[in-house]
């Protein structure tokens, strides 16, 4: 017992402590606003989530969520009602340790447009997105923490590790929270690079381009 204990104590630390580093510097950054966005960490039992209106630049660590695999508070304060769709994204990649989800500006503006291919609807334009994104599903639109995305996320994410929701922002996972950070601020770059090429003949990279990412560095 006492061997057990003072493990989760230190990955529950550990989970504030990224989530706090991370939370601030996107925060910093402009990549969210507000009490907009919410970051979570799978811990022993359950996860780490950031608290409902609560802002990424002005975190309390003491006070950040703990709850269980169902979503019920263990500690903390309120989780953020997006909780639910962490739940779902956990529960259809198995081997995600975090998520983000940010309304980062050029995302939620592409989330926003009408005539995107629902099944894919960021061009392959760098390396990096393939990489770390792949396919980026764009969900219907549901208002914020709807229960009834979680069956649309469940079904999309199997496919990949982020999706974008309508009219909202992306939710993206990762083996580590610093994977995920990474993920989503890539995708948020795509999104910029996507919205400034609007109108111009741009050079997505094709499938062999594509395949040989994969054969090199493997599925996101």
């Amino acid at each position: 017992m006492s061997s057990v204990v003072p493990s989760r104590e230190r990955a529950l630390s550990n989970a504030r402590d990224g989530i706090m580093s991370h939370a601030q510097s996107l925060f910093t950054r402009g990549l969210t606003a507000g009490s907009s966005g919410n970051l979570s960490v799978r811990v022993e039992g359950g996860y780490v989530v950031t608290p409902t209106n609560a802002s990424l630049g002005a975190l309390d660590p003491a006070r950040l969520s703990v709850v269980d695999f169902e979503g019920k508070l263990v500690e903390g304060d309120a989780p953020s009602k997006e909780t639910v769709l962490h739940l779902a994204m956990y529960g259809a990649r198995p081997q995600s340790v975090a998520i983000v989800h940010l309304h980062a500006t050029h995302s939620a503006a592409v989330s926003c447009m009408c005539g995107l291919p629902e099944d894919d609807c960021l061009p392959p334009l760098t390396p990096y997105f393939v990489m770390k994104i792949g396919k980026l599903p764009l969900l219907r639109y549901r208002r914020p923490g709807d229960p009834a995305l979680a069956p649309d996320i469940r079904a999309a994410a199997t496919r990949g590790p982020a999706v974008l929701l309508a009219n909202h922002g992306p939710l993206v996972s990762g083996k580590s929270l610093e994977a995920a950070v990474y993920a989503i601020e890539d995708l948020e770059e795509t999104a910029k690079l996507f919205l400034l090429l609007r109108g111009s003949e741009t050079r997505p990279l094709n499938a062999d381009q594509i395949g040989e990412l994969r054969a090199t560095f493997g599925e996101p």
